[in-house]
C-alpha cells in the first residue's frame, strides 16, 4: 500500500504533527508514504518526496508544513483534474490523505466521485467544519490571538485609547469570539452578526467612559447591516473564488475616531495567528487524527474524514463534512454577550 499525503490551503499549527502521525502509523502497517508538495499543485505537476519516520521524527512542534501548501484548485480546469487522476495512478499512489479545510476537502470529495481513494483530515484555524467539534490549528490560533489582545489591552489602558484588533475569520467568528472572551475584549464583531456603526460607537463610548479605554476585536469577514459585502482593501479572488480579505480593522478604527473623537488605533494580526509551534491540545489532536486517517486506509474506508466528537475520533462522510459551515450560533453568543455590552 502506498499512501500519498498533502496539505492544502492556509497553513496552521499542527500540520506537521499530522504528517508525522500518518508516517508513523503507516510504517506500523508496512505501508509506504509519499509526501505531495504544494497541495493539489503537487499532483497537477508532480512534486513528491518519499517520507520515512526518520524524516518526520522531530517535526511534532514545528509550525507550518514541511510539505508546503498552496491554494490550487484541481477542479478549476478540467485538464488539471485529469492530470491529478493520471499522476496519482502513474505515481502508484493507492490512497491519498488530504489535510485541509472546506476547499481542500471539498475538492477531495469531488475527486473521490471520479475514482480517487481519499481520506480527509480537517484543518482550519477558523474551526468552521460542521462534522467535527474542533479542527486542529484552532486552539493554537486562539491562544496566539488571546496573547496579542492581552498585550493590546494593557497599552490601550496606558494611553486611554481605543484599539481595534482584526483577526482572521472569513465566514465565522470562532477565533474572534473565543480569543476576545479569553483576552478581555470589550466588543467582539463576528460575520454571523452584521453590525451597525452607530451602535458600535455608542458601545465604545460607554466602555471608555467606564474605564478609560476599549478594545474591539473584529473578524475579517464581518459585514455592516447596510451592506452585505465584507470590507476589504482588495477585490482579487483566489482559485476557489474567495476575495482576499483584510482592512476592516483600519476602516473601523477610522470611523470610530471620526464619530467619537476618541483616539483610536488598529492592529491586524493576520498570519501571526497561523504560524508558530502548536499548542499541546493541537499536537495531541493532530496526532490522533493522523493515526485515525491511516486506520481508515487500513480498513478500506474511503471518501471519509476523521473528526472529533466529544473525546472520540469518529469517521464521517466527506460529503457531510463539507456540506455546510459551522457558525457561531445565537445560543453561544447570547451566553457570553454580557461581557461585550
Amino acid at each position: 500500500m502506498k499512501i500519498g499525503v498533502l496539505t492544502g490551503g492556509g497553513d496552521c499549527a499542527g500540520l506537521n504533527a499530522v504528517i508525522r502521525a500518518v508516517v508513523k502509523r503507516a510504517e506500523d502497517y508496512g505501508f509506504q508514504v509519499i509526501g505531495v508538495r504544494y497541495g493539489w499543485a503537487g499532483l497537477v505537476n508532480p512534486d513528491v518526496v518519499p517520507l520515512s519516520y526518520k524524516d518526520v521524527l522531530e517535526i511534532l512542534d514545528v509550525g507550518g508544513t514541511i510539505l508546503k501548501t498552496s491554494r490550487t484548485n484541481p477542479l478549476k480546469n478540467p485538464a488539471d483534474t485529469e492530470k491529478v487522476l493520471a499522476n496519482v495512478k502513474r505515481l502508484g499512489i493507492d490512497v491519498l490523505v488530504a489535510i485541509g479545510g472546506e476547499d481542500t476537502l471539498g475538492a477531495a470529495h469531488k475527486l473521490a466521485a471520479k475514482g480517487l481513494k481519499v481520506v480527509g483530515v480537517p484543518k482550519t484555524i477558523d474551526n468552521d467544519l460542521s462534522s467535527t467539534d474542533v479542527t486542529f490549528g484552532f486552539d493554537s490560533a486562539v491562544n496566539v490571538a488571546m496573547e496579542m489582545i492581552d498585550r493590546v489591552r494593557s497599552t490601550a489602558a496606558s494611553h486611554d485609547r481605543v484599539i481595534v484588533v482584526e483577526v482572521m475569520g472569513r465566514h465565522t467568528g470562532w477565533i474572534a469570539i473565543e480569543a476576545g472572551l479569553a483576552g478581555g475584549a470589550d466588543l467582539v464583531l463576528i460575520p454571523e452578526r452584521p453590525f451597525d456603526l452607530d451602535e458600535i460607537c455608542q458601545q465604545v463610548k460607554k466602555r471608555v467612559a467606564a474605564k478609560g479605554s476599549a478594545v474591539v476585536v473584529v473578524a475579517e469577514g464581518v459585514t455592516m447591516k447596510t451592506s452585505p459585502e465584507a470590507v476589504s482593501k482588495e477585490s482579487k479572488v483566489d482559485e476557489f473564488g474567495h476575495v482576499k480579505l483584510g482592512g476592516v480593522g483600519d476602516f473601523l478604527a477610522e470611523e470610530i475616531e471620526k464619530r467619537t473623537r476618541l483616539e483610536t488605533r488598529s492592529v491586524t494580526l493576520g498570519h501571526v495567528v497561523r504560524g508558530g509551534s502548536p499548542s499541546a491540545f493541537d499536537r495531541v489532536l493532530a496526532t490522533r487524527f493522523g493515526v485515525a486517517a491511516v486506520d481508515l486506509v487500513k480498513e478500506g474506508k474511503f471518501d471519509m474524514m476523521v473528526s472529533l466528537q466529544g473525546t472520540r475520533i469518529v469517521p464521517v462522510k466527506l460529503e457531510e463534512a463539507v456540506a455546510k459551515l459551522k457558525t457561531v450560533d445565537e445560543t453561544l453568543f447570547n451566553s457570553v454577550r454580557t461581557f461585550f455590552e
